[in-house]
């Protein structure tokens, strides 16, 4: 699996791992006898139900979708991305991860991967479904920094986050949710729902604000990542 070289680069085993899916650009270095070959996560081609115009709304207002290779061989390869901060999650079968495209650098080609709409993963804000809800979602999106569609990955592998700043890993389970500001939202793993919600006054209307209009409330039983720090990748 991923073993960290530092804070900011992973190596890997390519074929003790079975392969590894990682974003394009991600690649430092490789020894051995090694390929890559562009790779389509299932769901990126189109999220199904609005058609043409609801994937024309994610890639205008979210643009999620990150393109990823496939690498596979016996070698090992070095991963790492624009000086980032890296942490490898170890995957559990029955356990779910949910993440930000533009926030993962790599995963074992192992693991179930999908792109799933947000407004229908884990809760998603009780935006609806369908076109208009997808299309909510997107607005949501444009207004916080988070796409309106996450990367979905399951089952028992591993996968590296990328984070500005470090990371902050916040235990979801008690009596109270988890607020977290959607930009500095990396993932969240385990059974954890999400919930956008608004706390738009008139003083934000008029810029006098608080400037925290948007919050991630997070309830269930799992890990949030957070990282320490506002900015979008």
């Amino acid at each position: 699996m991923f073993e960290k070289v530092n804070g900011k680069v992973v190596k890997v085993n390519v074929g003790m791992s079975g392969g590894v899916v990682a974003r394009t650009g991600a690649m430092l270095f490789y020894t051995g006898d090694v390929s890559f070959a562009p790779h389509q996560i299932p769901g990126g081609q189109g999220m199904g139900g609005g058609g043409g115009l609801m994937r024309m709304a994610g890639r205008m207002m979210a643009g999620e979708h990150e393109r990823t290779m496939l690498a596979q061989g016996n070698g090992e390869v070095h991963y790492g991305f624009a000086g980032l901060e890296v942490h490898v999650v170890q995957m559990q079968p029955g356990a779910t991860l949910r993440v930000e495209a533009s926030r993962l650098l790599a995963n074992t080609a192992g693991l179930q991967s999908s792109i799933v709409s947000v407004m229908s993963s884990g809760g998603g804000g009780g935006g609806g479904g369908g076109l208009m809800g997808a299309l909510r979602g997107a607005a949501s999106g444009a207004l916080t920094g988070q796409g309106m569609f996450t990367t979905q990955l399951s089952g028992q592998g591993a996968a590296v986050l990328l984070a500005h700043g470090g990371f902050l890993e916040l235990q979801v389970g008690g009596p109270n949710p988890i607020v977290v500001d959607p930009q500095a939202f990396v993932a969240a793993y385990g059974n954890v729902q999400t919930e956008l919600k608004t706390a738009l006054s008139w003083r934000d209307a008029v810029g006098r604000g608080a400037g925290e209009a948007m919050q991630l409330h997070c309830v269930g039983q799992g890990v949030v990542y957070v990282q320490a720090s506002e900015e979008k990748l």
